[in-house]
């Protein structure tokens, strides 16, 4: 370097300054990478899953070295750092055989409790993708303002959970009104100044008038 008139110490620091940069440019690159490693070894989703990562719903459509690849449930295509995937909590709405959903069906004060759980009780019993093991749970959860609320919880094979969970719900509804158990919705009773200032006044004259009476 002397013979050639190159000052080393220049290079000396204008090669750490790139391998800084360098250095911080791939950081990202290599977690990424080293995330991916992980994923592949864990496993803890894999092509076709149902998941959701840091609130980002769809489908595995590839995993890759560096990143992975979901198809929202809308159609959007999403790529997702394996760094990201990694260091997040993963659902993975299909990696058991089973799921449960609920539902709470309200219904009046003056309709049969009871009558409403036998009929809804039925109305699983007679699904054939309504599990029997594990069994479903009909019980009165609470008693609202307006309603008395049912709970219902059904076990379904994840393979029909969404099928089932928007098709039963509309038939509990029917059966219900059918059997002349009605869906309890919010009410309200209001008063107004004016009509409760007026039946004041109109008592007061009435309790004048019977005053005068008796004098």
């Amino acid at each position: 370097f002397p013979i050639l008139e190159i000052e080393p110490a220049g290079l000396l620091v204008a090669g750490g300054v790139v391998g800084i940069v360098i250095g911080f440019a791939s950081q990202s690159i290599v977690g990424n990478f080293i995330s991916g490693i992980f994923l592949m070894t864990e496993r803890p989703i894999k092509i076709g899953d149902q998941i959701n990562i840091d609130n980002n719903s769809g489908y595995v459509e590839d995993i890759n070295m560096i990143s992975t690849i979901i198809r929202t449930y809308d159609g959007l295509y999403m790529r997702i750092p394996n760094e990201t995937v990694f260091t997040t909590s993963i659902t993975n709405y299909v990696a058991n055989r089973v799921r449960r959903f609920d539902y709470v069906v309200g219904i009046r004060y003056e309709d049969d409790a009871d009558k409403a759980i036998g009929i809804i009780q039925e109305i699983i019993d007679n699904d054939p993708f309504a599990l029997k093991n594990p069994p479903a749970g009909i019980f009165v959860d609470n008693l609202g303002d307006n309603a008395v609320n049912i709970l219902v919880r059904i076990w379904a094979p994840v393979t029909e959970w969404y099928e089932l969970k928007t098709r039963l719900l509309w038939i509990i509804k029917k059966t219900l009104e059918e059997s002349g158990i009605e869906i309890a919705f919010p009410q309200r009773t209001v008063w107004f100044a004016n009509e409760l200032q007026t039946e004041r006044i109109s008592q007061l004259e009435n309790s004048h008038i019977e005053d005068n009476e008796i004098y």
